[in-house]
């Protein structure tokens, strides 16, 4: 069989649904950081105090604290990179042997489906994972850049140089971060992808779930209501 043919193993309601999962991340996505300038997110929030902070070490002739903060910044997105591979590996373990997951999968939904089937839904899993690999290791690359930023940045705070460092290194944590954000939202809807094993309408309820969450925390959460009162 082509894989066209495989492909149409798929129900439609299977390919709306993958759809519906990715029109729900790249849209919370582009939500998330383009926002109202009524009602910010918190990543934009959070993109505020980058700059300060790096502002805010100029006046700072000892930044070991500074330097440990990013160090463990560099180490969190180091973390989930690791974690990624491991999911990875698994799932591409999966998608070489469904045969287990075959079988938990037909006592859950009663449905006998060829491998083919659960391998493609595996392989949306895997993809998003890879994206959020990805976007770890580029913010673990940043964060790298910003440190050399910060030893950039002059002790004099008269020096020209110093604003424009602190400024720039600033930028470049604001980018580390808004793609640390990008991969833990990849793997949120990498979790919410593992419900298309149960079914297409599962799979519809978990990416909706999964939009709602991620709406929920970056813009009626409990800590944008504290840097909103803050910035009040």
């Amino acid at each position: 069989m082509s894989l066209l043919d495989h492909l149409t193993l798929l129900t439609p309601l299977d390919g709306l649904a993958a759809l519906f999962l990715l029109l729900c991340w790249v849209g919370i996505g582009w939500r998330i950081e383009h926002p109202s300038a009524a009602k910010p997110s918190v990543t934009l929030l959070m993109a505020r105090y980058q700059t300060d902070w790096m502002v805010a070490a100029i006046t700072r002739e000892n930044r070991i604290v500074d330097a440990t903060l990013l160090s463990t910044l560099r180490l969190g997105t180091s973390f989930f990179a690791s974690t990624c591979l491991l999911a990875i590996g698994g799932l591409l373990a999966l998608v070489g042997n469904t045969q287990p997951l075959e079988t938990v999968a037909e006592e859950l939904t009663a449905t006998d489906a060829p491998a083919f089937v659960w391998q493609i839904k595996l392989l949306l899993v895997v993809l998003l994972l890879a994206q959020a690999f990805l976007k770890f290791v580029w913010s673990h690359r940043i964060y790298g850049y910003g440190t050399v930023l910060l030893g950039a940045i002059p002790n004099d705070p008269s020096d020209p140089l110093t604003k424009t460092r602190a400024e720039q290194a600033g930028a470049l944590n604001i980018r580390a971060a808004l793609n640390f954000t990008r991969g833990l939202r990849a793997m949120y809807f990498a979790l919410g992808g593992l419900a298309w094993l149960l079914g297409a309408v599962p799979l519809i309820v978990a990416s909706a779930g999964v939009c709602w969450l991620l709406w929920s925390r970056e813009f009626a959460s409990t800590p944008r209501g504290i840097l909103t009162r803050l910035d009040g």
